[in-house]
């Protein structure tokens, strides 16, 4: 099974980075892309020597993320915002993940900080996602490739 990850970025310079660099113990498992919607910053520059490919596609977390996914060689495509981390052996917990049955996936949310309220929206997040199925961005998103196409 080979990943690509893919990280929207707009104007990311002063963490994108430690992103990249958490990440490159994932390689060559894995394929980093970076879909930039128009940085002013320096997130471009900073980022090219971290990753396989840097887009520049229209603004748009949404457009981003199609624009990385159609530029991936990856079967399987992990969606990360450029401030989330991975969770440990994350690409072996997604492999047990996907079968037959199971075509995508998220990874639940853990907030940075010490408020007692961010345990709580946490928490409630996760919750959430259980209960609907649905997820956001800040919880890491994987689908198959197969799956992403067939959703349109």
């Amino acid at each position: 099974m080979h990943f690509s990850i893919i990280i929207p970025t707009l104007n990311e310079s002063a963490g994108i980075e430690a992103c990249l660099l958490a990440l490159q113990a994932l390689r060559p498992a894995c394929e980093l892309i970076v879909a930039d919607g128009g940085s002013v910053d320096d997130t471009v520059k900073l980022a090219a020597a971290w990753v396989d490919k840097v887009l520049v596609s229209k603004p748009g977390r949404a457009s981003q993320m199609n624009f990385g996914a159609e530029k991936a060689i990856g079967d399987v495509l992990v969606f990360l915002h450029a401030d989330t981390y991975l969770p440990g052996h994350a690409l072996e917990q997604i492999t047990a993940h996907l079968d037959d049955a199971h075509h995508w996936g998220r990874f639940d949310v853990q907030l940075s900080g010490q408020h007692f309220m961010l345990k709580i929206i946490a928490f409630m997040m996760n919750w959430r996602s259980r209960l609907t199925g649905i997820a956001t961005g800040d919880q890491v998103l994987f689908v198959t490739r197969t799956a992403f196409t067939a959703a349109g």
